[in-house]
């Protein structure tokens, strides 16, 4: 996956992410709609992370298409 693929894709997740919260703006999430926006947040660090790694490498002068999208516990397991 290609940068350009990477932010089309976060766009879409974060749209996804958007359209939820505005619908209950006021109300409580479903257990569903919850579970859902924790998915949706963890694909996005997911691939924000492998945006990371592709200009990481591309800085060292390496091929960034040697980056790999790493796990949920990898991402997630990260301090901020």
């Amino acid at each position: 996956m290609d940068d350009d693929e990477l932010h089309r894709r976060i766009g879409e997740l974060v749209a996804e992410e958007h359209r939820l919260e505005r619908a209950h703006v006021g109300k409580a999430l479903s257990e569903a709609e919850q579970q859902r926006l924790h998915e949706l947040a963890v694909q996005l660090d997911r691939y924000w992370d492998l945006l990371r790694q592709r200009d990481a490498r591309r800085r060292a002068g390496l091929d960034p298409d040697g980056a790999q999208e790493r796990s949920a516990d990898v991402v997630e397991g990260y301090r901020q």
